[in-house]
């Protein structure tokens, strides 16, 4: 390649996204190097106590792009694939792998691309190239590619959570994570779904999105629940939200013998109480879900693939980089959007 530098979005903080350039990595003899044609900013990119601990650094984990450089021992890829890559990979042969708890490896959690997603160009290395390379279907965009990541992470939870056709699911939350919880769960024949939230706005978009019922969450949502339910609490209860009264809310809403799934926690420091001898006496399931698995990425993959679950429309805004600043600020909001999707080598 003849270009030598490149721009990326350098994380400070929430308010402080700087376009830098730095030059573009160098890759060795197993790696790729990858042209970034659309970035995601997930909900974690703004999670500040959890980002700005490495800060400054280049975020973004939900890419899709074209391959530009191919490591002379690469085998299974060519330049000019249009790839998915997945930032986080289990080493595959580990206590927990073998057992199914991928994302609980400790190489999962290690490994990651060269600098990160926003950029115009990323380094994969060895280990990523060997397991953490899709080809992204003919009949996938870019665009729609950057949905691969965070589907596969709800896929992953919902599979723990044991999800079943005519299942009452209330997910609490209804930024993006919430919203293709839902979508999944009507996929999957989920009975009735119930979503809840503090904006108007993002209520309004998951009843778009296929919730049969929504509550605001400045109300009552376990009276609300009952009255929408039959008298009922859910089967399943999906926390999406960060916040303490977000857990507090749906240790309160779970029926008896239902389970409740933390997809996102509170900060370390925040301690939940959990009414235990309520749980042990309803027979009540608390689990916790984190990240994605190889198999979890495929089957979302084939999800989007055969439009069993369509995400596109829950694209809202279309950036450059000239523009990151106003998307994480935008996703940091959670009022005025849904999907932020940035466009690297658009001007």
């Amino acid at each position: 390649m003849m270009i030598k530098t490149m721009r990326v979005l350098m994380y400070y903080n929430n308010r402080d996204v700087r376009v830098e350039e730095m030059p573009v990595p160098k890759i060795g003899s197993g790696e790729l190097l990858v042209k970034v044609m659309a970035s995601g900013i997930c909900g974690s990119d703004v999670m500040e106590w959890y980002r700005i601990k490495k800060a400054p650094r280049v975020l973004g984990h939900e890419i899709t792009g074209e391959i530009v450089e191919v490591g002379d021992d690469v085998k299974n890829y060519k330049k000019g694939d249009r790839v998915f890559v997945s930032h986080h990979v289990p080493c595959n042969k580990c206590y927990y792998c073998l057992k199914g708890s991928h994302t609980a490896c400790e190489t999962l959690h290690r490994t990651n691309y060269d600098p990160g997603g926003f950029a115009e160009y990323l380094r994969v290395p060895q280990i990523n190239v060997e397991s953490g390379v899709y080809i992204l279907p003919d009949e996938m965009s870019y665009e729609e590619g950057t949905f691969i990541e965070p589907l596969a992470c709800v896929v992953r939870g919902q599979s723990l959570a044991r999800l079943r056709p005519g299942q009452t699911v209330l997910v609490i939350g209804s930024g993006i994570s919430g919203l293709i919880h839902i979508a999944l769960a009507r996929a999957l024949g989920a009975g009735r779904i119930i979503a809840s939230d503090i904006t108007d706005y993002r209520l309004k978009a998951a009843e778009r999105f296929g919730a049969d019922a929504v509550i605001n969450a400045k109300d009552d949502v376990r009276e609300s629940l009952l009255q929408l339910n039959g008298n009922r609490l859910a089967d399943l209860v999906i926390v999406c939200a960060g916040a303490l009264s977000a857990s507090t809310t749906a240790l309160n809403c779970i029926d008896s013998g239902g389970a409740g799934l933390f997809f996102a926690v509170p900060e370390p420091e925040i301690k939940v109480p959990v009414p235990m001898n309520d749980m042990w006496r309803n027979e009540i399931t608390l689990m916790t879900s984190y990240g994605a698995s190889p198999v979890d990425l495929e089957v979302a993959i084939n999800l989007l693939k055969n439009k069993r679950v369509v995400l596109n429309d829950m694209i809202t805004h279309r950036l450059t980089f000239d523009e990151g600043q106003s998307g994480f600020q935008l996703v940091a909001g959670a009022k005025d959007s849904i999907k932020v999707i940035l466009q690297p080598h658009r001007k």
